[in-house]
């Protein structure tokens, strides 16, 4: 059945390349028939760090788990490769917001992050030292080898977060996603993400970020995709990080618009 907003004889998107990453075909997702995202259709660029940005309620953490087939989607379709998901679920590696995970589970860091093994493992197998080596040396890379064997609850947030980026990085995907991988972590911890995410990117690896903070967004990311439940812009930052489709993005928030202002100024410096 056709949605009430879902229009027939809609103009085509734009085409799509069957060597892109990841290929969003008219994705249009609804909470109690309420579009949350509409008529998202775009390519992710291969060995690109992809800033994901907009108000909030944009849809920017729906566009991730629609991707990623965590919630159902009420038109359209993903392409991975020109394949599905299905086929090429190795590539794929997820950080999700640190507010959904239940940190009150009795694990230790090091086995989260064999957690991001179980597909070379398999599922129900023992995991094996070599197995835990290479956990560890997830931990090592985000410089939380120390902390191995600690609880995860008894971590702080930054280094909770920078757990489950190890966890990431073990699984050695192709395309990751991570979901404000930055909220709520120091200094330290931030420079520490930022600086693996560059390693990966540099390594051709496709990393997309949700982001909140704009004043950071022309430093950090290659291409920047600006939502609010529909794409008002994605492109290379530094054409599309602009004052005009901030204002279409954010509307009239003067406080946001402000911080905008200096980092678009910015922008036009580099």
């Amino acid at each position: 059945m056709m949605l009430p907003w879902k229009m027939s004889g809609q103009p085509a998107g734009p085409e799509h390349s069957p060597y892109a990453p990841v290929s969003i075909h008219d994705v249009t997702v609804a909470y109690h028939r309420k579009p949350v995202l509409w008529d998202v259709d775009l390519d992710l660029p291969e060995g690109k760090l992809v800033g994901v940005i907009g108000p909030n309620g944009a849809g920017k953490s729906t566009l991730i788990k629609a991707i990623l087939g965590l919630v159902p989607t009420a038109s359209g379709e993903v392409k991975f490769y020109g394949g599905t998901l299905r086929k090429h679920r190795a590539l794929v590696g997820y950080v999700p917001q640190r507010e959904s995970v239940d940190w009150d589970f009795p694990v230790s860091a090091l086995d989260v992050v064999a957690m991001g093994l179980y597909r070379r493992i398999g599922w129900f197998r023992r995991i094996r030292r070599t197995h835990y080596e290479e956990a560890t040396k997830a931990l090592a890379r985000v410089g939380m080898d120390s902390l191995a064997l600690r609880q995860i609850s008894q971590l702080s947030g930054g280094q909770q977060q920078r757990v489950f980026l190890a966890r990431a990085l073990a699984q050695d995907a192709q395309i990751y996603f991570m979901d404000e991988p930055l909220v709520g972590v120091d200094a330290a911890t931030e420079r520490v993400i930022i600086a693996l995410l560059r390693e990966l990117r540099n390594a051709g690896r496709t990393v997309v970020v949700v982001h909140h903070d704009l004043q950071s967004v022309a430093e950090y990311f290659d291409h920047v995709i600006m939502l609010n439940t529909r794409v008002v812009a994605a492109g290379p930052t530094a054409e599309v990080f602009t004052q005009d489709n901030l204002l279409k993005t954010y509307g009239g928030r003067l406080t946001l618009l402000d911080e905008a202002a200096h980092a678009v100024a910015r922008t036009g410096q580099r």
